[in-house]
């Protein structure tokens, strides 16, 4: 494991480098790996792992989620099992389900755990709040975790550019002695670009407020404020819309991610760096302590039981469509397909 100085800040990481496929593929080559769920990660992590020539299995309930995994070529009774045939058949049981299901199923998936088996997980959910979820694992296993930095769709979409998503990992538990080379070889096995270490509560309480933050919630309110300010003064759709979301995905946030936000800087106007430079003070402190209260209902807890009542509700699902369905024909967003279909590569 190298050390890697993060402005001025000593992080552990591995790198494919370091640990390349081959010797991952060393590694677990008397493991089979079951991957269950096959809904968010499933798709992704088991498709790679199956591509790296890793063996790999994948348990899930019927429905729609098992015929896209039949789609995507697991064979019924001999890749594709019930949950609980494929937990017995594994030596490494990645539990992928969502946090909800994840409680649902946890009975069915501890009976097969026997000694030396490990229990991956990509998220802290359900072992840091175990007083909540009620998943406590048996002290002969070992519990690890590889968390993906995105959805499945871009862990794989990148899998097959040739590059890789980077992953966060963490051993809560190591029964066999072998917990490390395990969960590094499936952090390469998965797609990972480099791997960075991590505890389980560290991953959730980041995890956590980065999807209500800056990832998700924060900043479609920041979008939403912006557009309704332009369209409030007077801006038609088409303009607000380019100036608050367009300009920021399809120009700017390029240049953020290939060298950061100084080089981003450096190649606005003169202009935009001045107001940027003195703007981004206010914005910060008007937000740091929402994001600072964020933090806090992560930490006690709170944020949790609030997903856990509402995902685990029999009308979830219409409910969580109900909401997306206002998002999506709400007018920012509708002026949004509109700007999509006029790209110059949709024409």
């Amino acid at each position: 494991m190298a050390q890697m100085n993060f402005g001025g800040v000593v992080e552990n990481v591995v790198t494919r480098e370091e640990f390349p496929l081959e010797k991952a593929r060393e590694v677990l080559k008397d493991e089979v790996i079951a991957v269950i769920g096959y809904g968010v990660q499933g798709p992704g992590q088991s498709l790679n792992l199956r591509d790296n020539g890793f063996n790999v299995i994948v348990g899930q309930r019927p429905g729609k989620t098992f015929d896209k995994a039949v789609a995507d070529g697991w064979v019924p009774g001999e890749t594709l099992f019930g949950i609980e045939e494929a937990c017995e058949k594994a030596t490494i049981i990645q539990v992928l389900l969502s946090d909800a299901a994840q409680i649902e199923c946890w009975p069915a998936i501890k009976k097969h755990l026997a000694p030396g088996k490990a229990l991956y997980f990509s998220h802290g959910f359900a072992i840091t709040y175990k007083d909540r979820t009620g998943i406590v694992p048996p002290a002969d296993v070992d519990v690890i975790l590889i968390a993906p930095k995105g959805s499945g769709t871009s862990l794989r979409t990148m899998f097959l550019e040739g590059r890789g998503l980077n992953s966060s990992f963490a051993i809560f538990q190591d029964a066999t002695g072998k917990a490390w080379d395990r969960v590094v070889a499936l952090g390469i096995g998965v797609g990972s670009g480099y791997l960075f270490e991590t505890t389980f509560k560290k991953e959730v309480y980041s995890d956590l407020t980065g999807e209500r933050g800056t990832l998700m919630g924060a900043i479609q309110g920041l979008l939403l404020a912006q557009y309704e300010t332009l369209r409030e003064n007077g801006h038609t759709p088409s303009e607000a819309f380019n100036e608050t979301v367009e300009e920021l995905t399809q120009s700017l946030m390029p240049l953020f991610a290939k060298n950061g936000m100084d080089w981003m800087y450096a190649n606005c106007s003169t202009t935009a760096q001045r107001g940027a430079l003195d703007w981004m003070g206010p914005f910060h402190d008007a937000t740091k302590p929402v994001f600072e209260k964020l933090y806090s209902e992560v930490k006690q807890g709170h944020e949790a039981q609030r997903s856990i009542d509402s995902n685990s509700q029999p009308d979830y699902r219409e409910k969580l469509n109900a909401e997306l369905k206002a998002l999506r024909e709400s007018e920012m967003w509708q002026a949004g397909a509109v700007v999509r279909k006029l790209r110059p590569e949709n024409s």
